[in-house]
């Protein structure tokens, strides 16, 4: 049953990418009106938010978009910075919501950047650690049962990292539409591509989960041998 719901799971997973992927292809041949590009959105946002000390800066690579809370800046790939498609103006909006979440201490956001250093140890280690534990159950179980203790904290982090993505889509879309940047028939579209980018991190987290659920019934089972 455990490698049905994985499969499962998978299957889910490369569903939601693919429908990611043509939607923000779709919607990146669609302008905006005014032809206002990811850079413009994002400044505008930042200023009806309030948020005047926050820069917004292009970053190389694809898909490299972020908001860091660090320097305090909102970076977006060349593509999203230049463009002024439906798709630019979802992520750069979206991205600004990480920024107005952070100047309005927004809890889980906070929660999650108190995670960042325990979840970075954790990544850098918990594969090296659960490969000696498969090895060694038998004889030094500990060893394996750190590696779920690890593997457990970026679980944690990926159901966190939800209502954060999720809250900051719902203030992009609203923000977008109570600005008049998007138009009766752009609106869906925004709404659209940016849902599709949640349920990359539903199947993330869930996909996270069950292979917790594995770990764990691995160490149940064969230390119990």
């Amino acid at each position: 049953m455990y490698f049905i719901l994985f499969g499962a799971i998978a299957l889910m997973s490369f569903l939601v990418q693919w429908n990611l992927k043509n939607k923000f292809e779709k919607y990146g041949r669609v302008p905006m009106p005014g032809h206002m590009t990811g850079r413009d959105v994002a400044e505008q946002m930042l200023r009806d938010n309030g948020i005047y000390d926050v820069r917004v800066i292009s970053t190389p690579g694809r898909l490299t978009d972020h908001y860091n809370p660090t320097d305090k800046t909102v970076n977006l790939s060349e593509d999203v910075y230049n463009d002024y498609s439906v798709a630019a103006a979802a992520v750069a909006a979206h991205e600004c919501g990480h920024a107005v979440q952070h100047a309005t201490a927004y809890g889980p956001l906070k929660m999650r950047s108190s995670l960042v250093p325990v979840v970075s140890f954790a990544s850098s280690w918990m594969q090296w650690v659960l490969l000696i534990g498969i090895f060694t159950i038998q004889t030094f179980p500990e060893i394996m049962l750190g590696g779920i203790i690890l593997f457990a904290m970026t679980t944690l982090f990926s159901f966190i990292t939800l209502p954060v993505e999720i809250n900051a889509s719902m203030r992009a879309t609203k923000w977008l539409q109570n600005a008049g940047i998007t138009t009766y028939e752009t609106h869906p579209m925004v709404c659209s591509a940016l849902r599709s980018a949640a349920y990359t991190y539903v199947a993330a987290a869930l996909g996270s989960l069950a292979t917790l659920v594995y770990y764990i019934l691995m160490f149940m089972g064969r230390s119990r041998d």
